[in-house]
């Protein structure tokens, strides 16, 4: 497993995380909507590893 990986996935899944907050905080509704499922979804997306044979 590689952790530089895994820490810009952490790093970018909380900043679209902390921006839908800000974003629904301010009355951007769609906006913060958008972040949020943008979070949720880098969050489960697994990067493509290369084949070993």
């Amino acid at each position: 497993m590689n952790k530089s990986s895994n820490l810009y996935k952490d790093i970018v899944t909380g900043l679209f995380f902390a921006t839908g907050m800000f974003s629904f905080l301010s009355g951007q509704f769609v906006l913060s909507t958008l972040f949020f499922g943008a979070a949720s979804l880098f969050s489960n997306i697994e990067a493509a590893k290369p084949v070993r044979f």
